[in-house]
């Protein structure tokens, strides 16, 4: 069933199908500006994933998915029973639009299983089911992952999260944030700390606005503050999302999730990845083959539209970093819960 188009997106509409059409909440703008942005094409959904319009790895995932559905339309159109190797490029595109979030190349291999599976007939329709369904399951396995990851909290206590993996980022609920949302429904939490995450600041634009949204306290802090908050006692864990794990219970998750977690061990804090199964990349070892993405340098000169830096200034601007497996107490998924991760745990997770 498609699904009705509000007038202004809240924190659950990162990605909406409507009349045929893609709606992608701009993210570039929140929390100043509101607004949807429309996709006809799978190159446009490609490059709103590349340029950040959805970010988050489940969002992505979701939107590749009717990304996938308006390559087979416009396929079908252009080269009728022959839209299955028309659609080749496309396919192509969307995966290779962010390297590090696996959940965008799982379900693009999800849809081409599917395509391949398909006869010469018109495919539209088919896919469309295969991507609502997609976002579906992701919503409700945030809903779980949040009921498993708020077991796991004996508060009531105070959490740090760090960047954004909250409904904005996935399809609805959240990952860290939907742990962070069971947990405080049942009393164990009391406030949140989120770093502003730099240089995109999704913690500040959008971690803030969505816990405000959902009438959950929580205080901003520069990336930098983690450590004297810990040393200052009351803080019991540090909630985070992931981009990718890998078969050994390594973490990626945005630039700055490492120091955090090291800063974790050393006051005795625990650390909490939530993260659906789709994130968890059993063909890598560990996390030294995580593929990391380098944006522009710009990114962290500029804040803004201002420059901060001087000109001439070199930069290097790694978008994710690696979290041992020694350093997670928890991985949450919908599948179950793994603690102090290990290559064996994470097998008997996957199955």
């Amino acid at each position: 069933m498609e699904t009705n188009i509000p007038t202004t997106p809240t924190p659950d509409d990162a990605a909406l199908w409507h009349d045929g059409r893609l709606y992608l909440a701009e993210q570039r703008l929140l929390p100043d500006r509101v607004e949807f942005l429309v996709y006809d094409t799978a190159p446009a959904v490609a490059e709103a994933i590349q340029s950040m319009v959805v970010r988050g790895a489940p969002a992505i995932g979701v939107a590749a998915a009717y990304g996938v559905v308006l390559a087979a339309r416009s396929a079908y159109g252009a080269a009728g029973r022959d839209w299955q190797a028309a659609i080749v490029p496309d396919l192509e595109r969307l995966a290779a639009a962010r390297p590090t979030a696996v959940n965008l190349a799982w379900a693009v291999r999800r849809m081409r299983a599917l395509i391949d599976r398909l006869d010469g007939s018109d495919p539209v329709q088919t896919l469309l089911d295969e991507a609502l369904s997609i976002h579906a399951e992701d919503r409700a396995a945030n809903r779980r992952m949040g009921d498993l990851g708020a077991e796991l909290i004996e508060g009531p206590t105070d959490v740090i999260t760090h960047c954004n993996a909250g409904a904005i980022a996935t399809g609805g609920y959240g990952t860290a944030l939907g742990v962070i949302r069971s947990a405080y429904a049942a009393g164990k939490i009391r406030r949140v700390y989120a770093d502003e995450t730099r240089p995109w600041m999704q913690g500040a634009r959008l971690t803030a606005w969505e816990l405000m949204d959902s009438g959950i306290p929580v205080t901003l802090q520069a990336d930098g503050a983690a450590a004297s908050l810990m040393a200052g006692g009351g803080i019991g864990w540090v909630i985070v999302g992931s981009d990718r794990i890998a078969a050994n219970g390594d973490v990626a998750n945005k630039i700055g999730t490492y120091g955090l977690a090291v800063l974790a061990k050393y006051h005795g804090v625990k650390v909490m990845v939530a993260a659906p199964t789709s994130t968890v990349d059993m063909e890598l070892a560990s996390g030294a083959e995580i593929p990391i993405e380098e944006r522009d340098p710009e990114e962290l000169l500029s804040c803004g539209g201002r420059r901060l830096a001087p000109v001439g200034c070199a930069a290097r601007n790694p978008v994710f970093d690696v979290t041992p497996a020694a350093l997670v107490d928890a991985i949450v998924t919908e599948r179950g819960v793994v603690l102090a991760p290990t290559t064996e745990k994470m097998r008997a997770l996957m199955g």
